[in-house]
């Protein structure tokens, strides 16, 4: 059965091992809600985890609740900048940020107005770092329960207690921090490269019973 999924900023490996392991189907008519990966990711520095916030355009309290669809990125800030750098600081001696450097930094070097836009972006980006086909069916209607799909839209919910095995790889800053899960799925791919894949088809995602 298809998985149904927020597309999310850089998504955390929860969320891209379920890519990984399904068929997707994104949900694009939500409302965007504050305090979710729709526009944060996380990852690991040499002070622990740390959070990437992409700042977004927030509309008048008289229009009410926004599409995510709709949601602007506010470019006033220097937020690429920022983000890129702080990427850079954190992964530049991983064993495989050089391997896709290359790949991710045009991310950060071209204007996006669109959240939605630039997050779907991220997760084309990193499909074609694995190699595999990126997910291209989207939903035409917003259903809060859905019958015909698994709901998997828990997982874009910064707050949502999921829990899930996850064997401990290799992070640039283990020697002073303990193993952080669950990261942006840069942290994997920048510490385990081409064994990223092989890592996220044996990770063991239930969203049945979430």
């Amino acid at each position: 059965m298809t998985l149904l999924l927020h597309p999310g900023y850089f998504p955390n490996i929860a969320n891209f091992a379920a890519i990984v392991q399904n068929d997707i189907c994104w949900e694009v008519m939500d409302n965007f809600q504050k305090q979710t990966y729709r526009n944060r990711c996380y990852i690991c520095t040499d002070l622990g985890k740390h959070m990437l916030n992409i700042p977004i355009k927030h509309v008048g309290n008289r229009k009410g609740k926004q599409r995510y669809s709709d949601m602007k990125i506010d470019n006033d800030y220097p937020w690429q900048r920022q983000h890129w750098r702080t990427l850079e600081t954190a992964y530049r001696t991983s064993p495989f940020f050089e391997f896709y450097e290359d790949d991710i930094a045009p991310l950060y070097h071209n204007n996006f107005h669109s959240l939605m836009d630039f997050n779907l972006k991220t997760i084309e980006t990193v499909c074609e770092c694995l190699q595999i086909k990126m997910p291209q069916d989207r939903t035409e209607v917003f259903e809060v329960d859905v019958t015909d799909k698994i709901d998997g839209r828990i997982l874009i919910n910064s707050k949502a207690n999921f829990q899930f095995q996850q064997p401990e790889y290799v992070q640039v800053f283990e020697d002073r921090n303990d193993f952080i899960p669950n990261l942006s799925i840069l942290d994997l791919l920048f510490n385990e490269g081409t064994n990223t894949l092989n890592y996220l088809k044996n990770l063991n995602i239930n969203l049945t019973n979430a």
